[in-house]
């Protein structure tokens, strides 16, 4: 076995990355403290196209060396926006059809293995502040929440985990659905 080469890999450019089909999925971060934790958000969303990044709060934002440091330019090819009050996000979010879904531990949360996401469906997936999670008023406004199964002595997991763990799920589902659909 070898591995492949940057040029046998064929990445788009990030001219082509924009312009090519996402994922209806936007990745929104609730008062995220650690720039290697947005930096990591970036690149994973990059490597799932997803639609774009909605930063709140006190969340930071691109420029910024140590997002850099994770995301790889990933800055340059995903969009994003910045909204100071995370609760207007949201509902911006929502007027634009997207299913608000937190990822959260939460009373009548989902086992992230048992939420299908549908197809033709546009999803917002609200990670939260690494000590506090996802926010009370944010909470209040989704339309499900999804929690990723533990098995372990510790009670969570570092939120560019749970992100990797929730997105590959969502892509694997999407793609397979979208496979299977009629043409």
């Amino acid at each position: 076995m070898q591995k492949l080469s940057m040029d046998q890999l064929q990445r788009p450019s990030v001219e082509l990355f924009k312009a090519q089909a996402k994922l209806p999925v936007a990745l929104v971060l609730d008062n995220v403290r650690s720039m290697h934790n947005v930096g990591s958000a970036f690149r994973t969303s990059d490597a799932f196209a997803l639609e774009k990044v909605a930063l709140c709060g006190i969340t930071g934002t691109p420029p910024h060396r140590e997002i850099e440091k994770t995301a790889l330019g990933a800055t340059q090819s995903v969009a994003w926006t910045y909204a100071a009050d995370p609760v207007s996000a949201i509902r911006q979010l929502q007027e634009d059809g997207y299913r608000i879904v937190a990822v959260e531990q939460a009373q009548g949360s989902i086992p992230l293995q048992e939420f299908v996401p549908k197809a033709g469906e546009k999803y917002a997936l609200v990670f939260g502040n690494e000590v506090h999670g996802v926010s009370n008023e944010i909470m209040a406004l989704a339309d499900a929440c999804i929690e990723i199964p533990q098995s372990g002595t510790k009670h969570s997991l570092n939120i560019a985990v749970s992100i990797g763990i929730v997105l590959w799920s969502f892509y694997a589902s999407l793609h397979i659905n979208a496979r299977d659909e009629p043409k």
